[in-house]
């Protein structure tokens, strides 16, 4: 009785009781007088003056889940249907199609739009342009590679964070569902299973859904096979057009792009003299330059640069690589988003290419260049893929370079463990903006005496 007589004492402003909602009280929850038979009878809900936080933090939640922000960059602008070489006009058609039919999808999400084609031609751009620009408009959106969708469903059967329930259901009622890469999953009976109860839930309920695959007809699941060959919901868009981002794919055997960056030399590298920066980002990009050289004259170790987008460490990386090729080793350049996508399309049954091969020609490649580590999708097999790769790299001390926007911080703490020793691992932090390239095209960096 005591705390009540205190309780009534408190006299709030009339400031204080203007800001208190009148439904909750400032609870943020309230219950709705419903019969018993109800579902929800008993149960507390959101109330309204709650309700755009939960909807932004929904929102954030999918972004990061979506590890959109890795494919931010991939808009219908700066889709190229034109200006790829060898293309021929039927193929320069099918990606103006593809592109149409996709930004049309994108104003107006009703049915499935599914997207064929073969690995690297611009499958995922679009369907990446699709998510980003529904989600934009205010949509819920998840976006996810079919591989990852399995690892989230396998990580939360465990998971004290999540239920399984709650996450498939979660996905199978999503307002807009886009799934890459249909194919390149581990085909157990299991998931198989889950991935069909997926889409079969959305196929029955008519919700919008857009799908990439590398895959012909035939080598689909009989079930999914039989849901997107309905013409009343399924739009299919094929795009001919070959592997844009490495032309020279199948003749190598190789899953190098360091070719794609021949013109990425210390002789090409500019210290940004003629701008007028910071003296300690000058400093940095000086720094990094020397430590690159040094290390390109004898690769041992480690070497990691840290910076923003466009600051010179992808630069800086292919130089070393391009000085070592030059000396007559073999170096492998692999973007860290692309490797795990070419470790995923290994499982299926067609490939050219074996899991194992692919593994281990990049776990002990004779000096390794990984780009852009921290913006894959960190899935539990993505992250347990690229431990194993810098564990067995860090245990045989075997020459690697590092390049990555996130914060030390912000790494894995098994990785992060590795690069925190300087025995082995320099670290070079490019404080410098993202360089700017001029009109009258850049300048060249002599080394000085």
């Amino acid at each position: 009785m005591g705390n009540t007589e205190n309780f009534s004492n408190i006299n709030p402003s009339e400031d204080e009781v203007s800001d208190v909602c009148p439904i909750c009280g400032g609870v943020g929850w309230v219950r709705k007088e419903l019969p018993i038979s109800d579902p929800n009878f008993g149960k507390m809900q959101v109330c309204i003056c709650k309700q755009s936080d939960v909807v932004r933090h929904t929102f954030d939640r999918l972004f990061q889940l979506s590890n959109l922000q890795a494919f931010q960059n991939m808009t219908f602008k700066n889709f190229k249907t034109e200006g790829r070489m060898g293309l021929g006009d039927t193929q320069v058609s099918s990606l103006q199609i593809a592109l149409n039919q996709s930004t049309h999808f994108s104003e107006n999400p009703n049915g499935w739009l599914f997207l064929m084609g073969t690995y690297g031609c611009g499958k995922t751009h679009l369907a990446a342009a699709i998510a980003n620009e529904v989600l934009s408009k205010g949509t819920p959106v998840l976006f996810l590679t079919v591989p990852d969708l399995l690892d989230w469903l396998r990580y939360s059967y465990g998971s004290q964070e999540t239920n399984f329930e709650e996450r498939f259901e979660e996905i199978r009622n999503m307002r807009l569902l886009v799934l890459d890469d249909l194919g390149t999953q581990n085909a157990t009976p299991w998931a198989e299973e889950k991935l069909y109860q997926i889409l079969n839930h959305r196929y029955i309920n008519r919700l919008p859904t857009v799908i990439t695959s590398n895959q012909d007809f035939i080598e689909i699941e009989g079930r999914i096979r039989s849901r997107l060959q309905d013409p009343d919901l399924v739009t299919i868009v094929k795009i001919l057009a070959p592997d844009f981002r490495s032309p020279i794919r199948e003749e190598r055997q190789s899953i190098s792009t360091l070719a794609l960056l021949s013109d990425c030399t210390f002789g090409t590298f500019t210290l940004r003299d003629h701008e007028k920066l910071d003296p300690e980002h000058k400093r940095s990009l000086s720094v990094a330059f020397g430590g690159a050289s040094e290390f390109a004259e004898n690769p041992r170790g480690w070497i990691v640069f840290f910076g923003s987008y466009g600051c010179g460490k992808t630069h800086l990386a292919a130089a070393i690589g391009n000085y070592r090729a030059a000396a007559g080793d073999e170096p492998i350049f692999v973007v860290v988003p692309d490797f795990l996508d070419h470790l995923r399309a290994t499982f299926n049954p067609n490939s050219s290419v074996s899991y194992d091969h692919l593994f281990e020609q990049v776990r002990n490649a004779q000096l390794l260049i990984l780009d852009d580590l921290g913006t894959q999708s960190a899935t539990p097999w993505a992250r347990e893929k690229l431990y194993q790769i810098f564990n067995h790299r860090y245990n045989a001390k075997l020459p690697t370079v590092i390049t990555t926007s996130n914060e030390l911080g912000d790494m894995d703490p098994r990785i992060r463990s590795r690069m925190l020793d300087s025995r082995l691992c320099s670290l070079y932090a490019i404080l410098a903006p993202a360089y700017i390239r001029s009109k009258e095209g850049t300048p060249r960096h002599k080394k000085s005496k």
